[in-house]
C-alpha cells in the first residue's frame, strides 16, 4: 500500500499522476492532505493510524515551497519515504532544495517525476510482491517495445 500525503490542496494535480501510475500496478493507496507546518498534529495521526495497522507500506510525500512533510513522516515511522515536490518557476526550482536536504538520521528520498516516484515505490513493494514485481516486468518490456517502435518508424521515415 502507499499512503499519499500532500501538504496542499494545491499539489492536487501532481497526485492525479501518482494515482494514475499507482493504478497501473494495480497498487493500493490511501490520500490525505496533510502540512507539517500547518497541523503537525494531524499529520502524526495519520501516521499512528497507519503505522498501527501493520500492513507494508510506503510513503509518498507531495509538498512544495519549503518541504517540512517527508522528513517529518520519515522521523515518526520505520516505512520508506518518498518526497515527489512539485516544480514550481518560483525561486527558478530551488524550493526542490528542502526536499534534498535531510537531518541526521532522516532519510527520506526524492524523485522528481510522479512515474518514477510510484516505480521506485513498486520496486520496493516487489521485494515481497510477485504480482508487483511481474507488473514492473510487464513495464519495462512495454518502454522496450515502444523504443523498437520508434525506432523503427524513424528508419522508414525519409528526415534521415
Amino acid at each position: 500500500m502507499v499512503i499519499i500525503i500532500l501538504g496542499s490542496k494545491s499539489d492536487l494535480n501532481l497526485a492525479k499522476e501518482i494515482i494514475k501510475n499507482l493504478q497501473f500496478f494495480k497498487i493500493e493507496y490511501r490520500l490525505h492532505i496533510a502540512s507539517a507546518h500547518k497541523n503537525p498534529e494531524y499529520v502524526l495521526g495519520l501516521l499512528k493510524k497507519y503505522e498501527a495497522e501493520g500492513k507494508e507500506k510506503i510513503y509518498i510525500c507531495v509538498a512544495g515551497r519549503s518541504n517540512a512533510l517527508g522528513g517529518v513522516v520519515d522521523a515518526q515511522i520505520l516505512s520508506p519515504v518518498i518526497n515527489c515536490p512539485p516544480y514550481s518557476e518560483k525561486f527558478a526550482g530551488l524550493d526542490i532544495l528542502s526536499s534534498l536536504r535531510m537531518p541526521s538520521g532522516i532519510c527520506s528520498m526524492t524523485v522528481l517525476e510522479p512515474e518514477q516516484a510510484v516505480l521506485a515505490a513498486a520496486k520496493i513493494l516487489a521485494l515481497k510482491d510477485e504480482e508487483i514485481r511481474n507488473r514492473i516486468k510487464l513495464y519495462r518490456k512495454e518502454y522496450k517495445d515502444m523504443m523498437v517502435r520508434e525506432n523503427g518508424k524513424l528508419s522508414e521515415s525519409s528526415i534521415i
